[in-house]
């Protein structure tokens, strides 16, 4: 391999490590501004994301950079690809963690009831502990633990439903049904923090099969692709 070009791989992998690493800090400021409700910590959150934005920026710069000076073919070219894809799923975790700093500075007037407040924070740190290894699965190149990020985004979808049905033992109360519709969209922005985490393994898939294939069909309940 060229030397140059393994040094650019090299370079746009870390710059896409780092900024997974930046969204991670931002879902952990969600958490804990969803746990608190601190509306200082929403601001700072959705401040954040202004960081992120850039880090997608300057990947894709980095992309087109590499594919114009080096032509990257076979695995180095997945990589380059991969990471773009991964890198758009990461700008979506930042723009998902805008969305519930927004709701939760939004709801912070109205009382909060613990039992869903305690299943979004569970579904956040699940949604945390998925990003982390889905940077770790990226790195490492390991399907083994790419491919468990379905068995963890389970978990979380199961945790979204809970938190809707018990939003729905709100209807007989106004405040507590109008800030509980927010908290079903906080619960849906996490479930799909979850997704695109699983999406990010995905791509880890493909740079080790050199095919891409999703982990599940939602188009089938038992998750089964026809054959």
């Amino acid at each position: 391999m060229r030397i140059g070009l393994q040094s650019e791989l090299d370079s746009l992998e870390a710059s896409f490590q780092e900024a997974g690493e930046i969204v991670f800090r931002s879902i952990r400021g969600a958490i804990d501004a969803m746990r608190t409700q601190d509306v200082e910590l929403c601001d700072e959150v959705i401040a954040f994301d202004d960081e992120v934005d850039e880090r997608y920026l300057a990947l894709e710069r980095q992309v087109e950079m590499v594919l114009a000076r080096q032509t990257p073919v076979a695995s180095d070219l997945r990589l380059v690809l991969a990471v773009l894809h991964s890198a758009l799923h990461i700008e979506r975790m930042g723009d998902q963690c805008v969305t519930i700093a927004k709701l939760t500075k939004l709801s912070s007037h109205l009382g909060t009831r613990q039992a869903v407040v305690e299943g979004l924070v569970d579904m956040g740190e699940r949604c945390a502990e998925m990003v982390r290894v889905s940077l770790s699965a990226f790195a490492a190149r390991d399907l083994q633990q790419a491919r468990g990020l379905h068995q963890l985004d389970d978990l979380v979808d199961t945790a979204n439903r809970q938190v809707f049905q018990e939003v729905l033992g709100y209807v007989n109360d106004a405040e507590a049904l109008e800030w509980g519709m927010r908290q079903i969209t906080v619960a849906r922005c996490f479930e799909r923090i979850g997704d695109n985490a699983v999406d990010i393994g995905e791509q880890t898939a493909f740079i080790v099969t050199g095919e891409f294939a999703e982990f599940t069909d939602a188009s089938h309940e038992d998750g089964q692709r026809p054959v």
